[in-house]
């Protein structure tokens, strides 16, 4: 017995070493923690338990006989982060520089299971070279076996994609099915087809960091949500990311514990300035409204006049979209539509609550818009804020005009309460181009035109340029003092914390993709 005690010990030991300590070595001089490293950091100390650490791989052919290795080049398990169960694999770049192959595949894909099974969220932890060619069809195989669970856990589960090392080809279409992709700077980079094909085919030179890196999926892509500036900081925000989250769709996220106090907020009266063409930063009033140092944004580079994130509000997680008027004036174009329905349609995946921020002048105009879909990207945005069944609040601050009003979650598509500051301009479209319309024959008849176009915007604009008569017709449900919002909205989550809204049966909507 002794001695299957002590071959068991060593097989363990040489699974904990993966690729050896010279491979282990590389990878620290590469600013990378290795695959167990990772797992340490992410999960409650010795919490984790490993699943499949004596598999090996299958195939012996061309020199894969000659080296077998514990674990195949993925590290998988499960554990708890701050108590709460997690599953996890980790690929190992030390060992067949993490390249997935037949039974690589297996073992990410039975933790997958799992993770639907027992309702906990799946993490991937992505650093790998890609498929194993020398396994040929088989790898293929295995990527294909594990985007199809993706897509199974795809609204059953949270998933979270830390691209920590190399992700390309094939191996792509796994992290950009799961909810979130964070990336690591300088270390990470994905592409569908590398630096060298992009040569051969269309005579670009361009290197894997302009091409794939953390700052070109950030910014331009939007493949990514979030960067990190190194693998510690990429477990950290990923476990930040995860408290906002529960468990499973039958969940909701965890209340922190929260003792309500004087929660009017008077700077809130001093954010929008008297010009309405002034634009003001729309993070002042979420900060100014939620609990304190709780906001934590996603895609802030990305289509920056739109903010979505999550926060909290007297301990409650909620996810927040607010038009931005510091970048393009807040307009809603074909990025930001994006970025904001797939932000929409995961809160409702997960039962958690929208605050809605609106300051909108209306949609981008211009041929590039329009040749790049700015109608059907902008159905986006209407269409997941309609199917959405879970809590929607509205804050109008400033501007709400035309289309934009009723996408961005008006009374008419579904919100549970719409608020509005004395501040608001609800209407088909600013006064000034309103009047040039409305009232083009008078101007032009006019012995002074500029004076009678001012004269017809300024009664325009004491018609409509304020939320009071959407109020009137039950559009608005209060006109209140930007002091008071905070203490709304917090009776407001109280209030609608047990909705229950049904969508028509059917099998699947058909968003306008």
């Amino acid at each position: 017995m002794q001695d299957k005690i002590a071959q068991l010990s060593e097989k363990l030991e040489a699974a904990r070493l993966g690729g050896g300590t010279q491979r282990i070595e590389k990878q620290h001089q590469k600013g990378k923690l290795t695959a167990r490293e990772r797992v340490h950091f992410l999960l409650d100390k010795g919490s984790f338990e490993e699943i499949g650490a004596l598999v090996t791989h299958r195939s012996r052919d061309f020199g894969m006989d000659k080296e077998i290795i514990y674990g195949d080049g993925v590290v998988t398990g499960y554990g708890t982060i701050s108590g709460r169960l997690v599953y996890v694999f980790a690929q190992d770049f030390t060992v067949f520089g993490g390249s997935l192959s037949e039974t690589h595949a297996e073992k990410i894909v039975k933790i997958m299971e799992m993770a639907m099974k027992n309702g906990a969220p799946l993490i991937g932890l992505n650093d790998s070279g890609g498929a194993r060619i020398q396994e040929g069809v088989k790898s293929l195989g295995g990527y294909a076996d594990i985007f199809y669970r993706n897509v199974l856990a795809s609204g059953v589960v949270p998933q979270i994609s830390a691209i920590m090392g190399p992700c390309a080809g094939g191996a792509v279409y796994s992290p950009a099915m799961t909810d979130f992709t964070i990336m690591v700077e300088q270390t990470s980079y994905m592409f569908v087809t590398g630096p060298n094909v992009v040569k051969t085919v269309t005579n670009e030179t361009v290197t894997a960091e302009e091409l794939g890196g953390a700052s070109a999926h950030s910014v331009k892509s939007g493949v990514t949500h979030l960067t990190a500036a190194n693998d510690i900081d990429c477990i950290e925000k990923t476990k930040r990311l995860l408290s906002y989250m529960p468990q499973n769709c039958e969940e909701t996220a965890p209340n922190l514990p929260y003792e309500l106090g004087d929660e009017l907020r008077p700077e809130l009266d001093n954010i929008i300035p008297e010009s309405a063409n002034q634009p003001y930063d729309m993070r002042e009033v979420i900060n100014g409204t939620m609990d304190e140092d709780s906001f934590f944004e996603i895609h802030e580079n990305y289509a920056e006049n739109i903010v979505v994130g999550f926060a909290r509000i007297a301990g409650r997680s909620i996810g927040i979209v607010a038009n931005q008027p510091i970048s393009l004036a807040g307009v809603l174009d074909v990025d930001s539509s994006k970025k904001a329905a797939r932000f929409v349609r995961f809160c409702d995946c997960f039962n958690i609550p929208l605050l809605v921020l609106v300051d909108v002048p209306g949609f981008l105009p211009g041929t590039d818009q329009e040749w790049n879909g700015i109608i059907v990207n902008g159905a986006k945005l209407l269409f997941a804020f309609s199917e959405a069944t879970v809590p929607r609040v509205t804050l109008i601050t400033r501007k709400a005009y035309g289309g934009a009003y009723d996408v961005m979650n008006s009374k008419h598509i579904g919100a549970d309460l719409n608020y509005a500051w004395p501040s608001a301009e609800i209407a088909v479209m600013g006064a000034k181009g309103a009047s040039e319309i409305i009232f083009k024959r008078e101007i032009k008849a006019a012995d002074d035109p500029a004076a009678k176009l001012a004269e017809k915007e300024a009664e325009y604009a004491e018609k409509f340029a304020n939320p009071y008569s959407a109020t009137s017709r039950g559009f608005i449900d209060e006109v209140i003092l930007p002091q008071n919002t905070r203490r709304k909205l917090i009776k407001a989550f109280s209030m609608l914390e047990n909705k229950v809204d049904k969508l028509p049966k059917k099998k699947h909507s058909n968003i306008p993709l």
